[in-house]
């Protein structure tokens, strides 16, 4: 078992490990990330806001937090626990996590196709772990911040989809994160590993959702590997407790001529941080990153995205909205890294906000480090209110003014919404999006 971390440090709670690990094994390679990882979380403690990662975001209520690590798996859940949870119409096999472990019993992965590999992280670990290794760890490594290094640390189960050459799964994979409240306040440290083989095509549905109201904290990291001509659709949406912490590290590795398309939603959760972060190791890949967040009653939505072109002929695209309400605050920082060799990158960045409230803030700092004299590159950023005389002219035709507000921002959140993948996410989205905007205060 790893050593915790001693007495006076941060994190000591998250890392405290009762019942067992998957570091447990003995597996050498494990072992070692585990180790260098928790180093490092010695070294580096709480991030300040004089770091520029974290100028933006404040983790002063975070650290106030006494979370310690979900070890048990948590066995009263039952299938019709899930029912008011699901999305209406959506037909796609599931995978279950309740509180960072993976559920089978609650799992519908069965009707996979044959050699499509799918299943709890703690459980392939024990039975096949050759099936991991030089996988896990791999994309992700050091990750971008002390978070990342805290889920290796801590890494106690999680989901793996391993597809090899030429598979496709023709349903979407719905995996389902569920957060039950515990007397004490908990942390879930989930890791995720999604490997597509050259020419394999997958969708996959990632949903964090919650059973009340209660504080605990998700720390989830995912790395993605595409192989060549490897496809994936992937929409993420976040909809935790309105008194829970969520932190998401998505390390994504895309070889030649793959192709990825992926949507975040931020709705959920009182301070939610993301980091998007994209390698292209191959030519002519292809990368579109798309995401809507709302941010109302004193929460805080970070969205961090960092695209590093480091080979030629590659293209990504991030388009980023915002709406803000109330007391709500937003941080958005993008940043596309274009390689001295990485001729004829196309590559463009967009982050726009809405602000509802004169309370409302956002942060936004688009990038561009472009190394390179062939590539086709842009960025941009706005921040603005609704129109006046387009709410007057709904309001002139007898709209009530809640009402009025949520077509307006339901036009202008509709270029993200309209890009999910399966059209029953689409409609359930926007219904919780338009019940969002018409509960907000008017000002």
């Amino acid at each position: 078992m790893t050593a915790g971390l001693e007495p006076n440090d941060s994190f000591e709670g998250w890392l405290t490990h009762e019942g067992g690990s998957p570091a447990d094994s003995g597996l050498p390679w494990l072992d070692s990330a585990r180790t260098t990882a928790l180093a490092r979380v010695r070294t580096q403690g709480i991030p300040s806001g004089k770091q520029e990662a974290w100028r933006y975001t404040s983790l002063k209520t975070l650290a106030e937090q006494p979370f310690k690590q979900c070890c048990d798996t948590f066995t009263a859940v039952e299938e019709d626990d899930l029912e008011d949870l699901l999305v209406p119409g959506l037909d796609a096999h599931r995978a279950v996590l309740v509180n960072g472990r993976f559920m089978p019993g609650l799992s519908t992965l069965d009707q996979l196709p044959s050699g499509v590999r799918a299943g709890g992280l703690r459980s392939i670990l024990g039975s096949d772990p050759d099936a991991l290794a030089g996988r896990l760890n791999q994309v992700a490594r050091d990750g971008v911040h002390v978070f990342s290094a805290l889920n290796t640390a801590g890494m106690d189960d999680g989901f793996v989809l391993l597809l090899p050459p030429g598979g496709e799964i023709e349903r979407p994979i719905e995996l389902i994160h569920l957060s039950i409240g515990m007397e004490e306040p908990r942390v879930a440290q989930p890791r995720h590993l999604v490997v597509l083989e050259d020419g394999s095509q997958a969708t996959l549905i990632e949903r964090y959702v919650s059973l009340g109201e209660s504080l605990y904290c998700t720390n989830s990291v995912l790395e993605i590997e595409l192989g060549r001509g490897a496809v994936l659709r992937h929409d993420r949406i976040q909809e935790e407790s309105a008194n829970a912490f969520h932190i998401t590290g998505l390390y994504l590795s895309q070889a030649e001529g793959s192709r990825y398309q992926g949507l975040n939603l931020g709705l959920g959760a009182a301070w939610a941080r993301s980091d998007l972060v994209v390698r292209f190791a191959g030519e002519h890949a292809e990368c579109d990153l798309k995401g809507l967040y709302l941010s109302g009653d004193r929460q805080v939505m970070d969205y961090h995205v960092d695209v590093d072109h480091a080979v030629p002929s590659c293209a990504s695209r991030e388009t980023f909205k915002g709406i803000l309400y109330g007391k709500g605050r937003a941080v958005f920082d993008g940043r596309i890294h274009v390689a001295v060799d990485a001729q004829k990158t196309d590559a463009h960045l967009s982050n726009r906000n809405l602000l509802l409230s004169r309370n409302a803030e956002v942060d936004t700092k688009p990038q561009l480090e472009i190394l390179a004299d062939d590539v086709k590159c842009s960025h941009g950023t706005t921040v603005g209110q609704i129109e006046p005389e387009m709410l007057f002219y709904l309001r002139s035709r007898g709209i009530p003014a809640a009402l009025a507000r949520r077509m307006l921002c339901l036009g202008f959140a509709e270029e993200i919404i309209d890009s999910l993948g399966e059209e029953p996410l689409r409609e359930y989205v926007a219904d919780r999006v338009g019940k969002r905007l018409e509960q907000a205060p008017l000002d």
